[in-house]
């Protein structure tokens, strides 16, 4: 986490998901969270989970934005936003054009919409951090009635293309800078958010 605030990182995200092998207890994440400057957003990645168990985290942990990366519909995360009173992310997975139909219904309701990629069939239970990819240029051409961000894939050596053929001025990397799952590298920390500040896309 230091080395990412150190390189110019404005967000940091807590992950509240427990088969997640970069799962959080509320009491490590209230830990960490007390070591951000100001100015550095901390964003609490929940997946379907029940107001109470969001409640119980926010109790201890200070979050200035929730992603919800679940099958959460538009009425409840209009819900949450209103009920805990913290801006909310919402991300859609993509395969195929057609997933994208769903945005204005969510772009309605949520503060920031997340992009990122639709995991194959059988292939992983986790709904993020895969190292996976879509067709970026899916992307190509959406008018955006809400601020959003881009996920799934990104490493240090593929972040321009990204940003090139979608226009992304927000960036999310779990896997990409990785040695393992769940286990983060400085080195590949520093080095894809240095890409990311030759491309003006540090958000």
């Amino acid at each position: 986490m230091q080395a990412a605030v150190e390189a110019g990182a404005q967000s940091v995200g807590f992950v509240f998901y427990p088969p997640s092998p970069r799962a959080l207890t509320p009491e490590d994440a209230a830990g960490l969270r007390r070591l951000l400057p100001p100015g550095v957003r901390a964003v609490g990645l929940f997946v379907d989970d029940t107001d109470d168990t969001i409640a119980a985290v926010l109790r201890r942990v200070t979050l200035d934005m929730l992603q919800l990366h679940g099958a959460e519909t538009p009425r409840r995360v209009a819900h949450l936003r209103g009920r805990f009173g913290v801006p909310v992310m919402k991300a859609i997975r993509i395969a195929g054009a057609d997933d994208l139909l769903v945005l204005p219904a969510y772009e309605a309701v949520a503060d920031w919409i997340l992009f990122d990629a639709k995991p194959p069939p059988q292939t992983t239970s986790l709904p993020g951090g895969t190292g996976i990819a879509f067709d970026w240029q899916l992307l190509k051409g959406i008018k955006h009635g809400r601020p959003w961000m881009l996920s799934g894939g990104l490493d240090a050596g593929n972040l321009a293309e990204a940003v090139r053929l979608t226009g992304a001025m927000a960036l999310d990397v779990s896997s990409g800078v990785e040695d393992s799952p769940g286990v983060k590298s400085v080195t590949r920390i520093r080095e894809f958010l240095a890409a990311a500040k030759a491309g003006s896309a540090v958000r």
